[in-house]
């Protein structure tokens, strides 16, 4: 399989910005050429590190969105949400360039990972730019071609802010087994048929796999967004050892 590393001495590399898209006002994907990439699982991270001109140097991790190019195939996406405050996002959103050099270190993690090889359902819930490392697994499973049945389950402020809402809609009708289901917790769209409302148990209950599948399930955003949706599968009666969590500062 492609993508299968996972440990290993971490180096430093200069990966250069190929292409950069808006996924909505305030999130950019960069998609950047690696040299010597190992590979890497969906789910993994990266460490970005910026070097100023008087050599002060600011690092931030974040999830790669892209699913799994094999060792050498030289390309990763990173999807990054613009923090107004924030010493790293903002240059990544707003400054750098098609041609520009970033520093960039991984692929970290080998427990927040999905392999195709896994039978089990998946119950994926995403609490805003949580999404990114979730929508790795998606496409993975995609290019994989393998059966096993997703479903996500998205939280956002407002439809404005979903993350790949465009590719999600397009996945759920050519992907057979892929269910989407958003969460709105400011602002619905028109003609949504329930209020503006946080992620709970009815929601969970009904549109994520029921315990007794035994899913696998996935849950990543702000440390508030996991722990309450962390709670809410122990509370419907999924095996804990099933659900693995991956957080950010913040609250959703």
């Amino acid at each position: 399989m492609a993508g299968t590393a996972v440990s290993g001495r971490l180096t430093w590399r200069a990966a250069t910005l190929a292409e950069a898209r808006w996924e909505t006002p305030s999130a950019r994907t960069l998609v950047l050429d690696v040299p010597d990439w190992p590979g890497h699982l969906p789910g993994q991270h990266v460490d970005v590190r910026l070097t100023a001109e008087d050599g002060y140097r600011a690092q931030r991790s974040y999830s790669i969105a892209s699913a799994w190019p094999s060792s050498g195939a030289g390309q990763v996406e990173l999807t990054i949400q613009r923090l107004d405050d924030g010493e790293v996002s903002p240059y990544l959103t707003d400054d750098v360039q098609v041609g520009d050099q970033i520093e960039l270190r991984g692929p970290v993690g080998g427990w927040f990972v999905w392999r195709a090889k896994s039978t089990s359902p998946v119950t994926l819930l995403a609490g805003g730019s949580g999404v990114v490392p979730l929508m790795a697994m998606i496409r993975a499973r995609a290019d994989a071609g393998t059966r096993q049945p997703f479903r996500l389950i998205y939280s956002v402020r407002t439809p404005e802010d979903a993350l790949y809402a465009d590719e999600l809609r397009r996945r759920v009708r050519d992907d057979a087994g892929l269910d989407v289901h958003f969460v709105y917790t400011r602002k619905v769209p028109d003609g949504w048929p329930a209020p503006p409302k946080r992620l709970d148990v009815a929601a969970v209950n009904t549109y994520g796999w029921p315990p007794d599948f035994a899913p696998d399930c996935y849950v990543c955003g702000p440390t508030t967004f996991v722990e309450t949706a962390a709670d809410i599968l122990v509370a419907l009666g999924h095996d804990p050892r099933r659900i693995r969590t991956e957080r950010f500062g913040g609250t959703s």
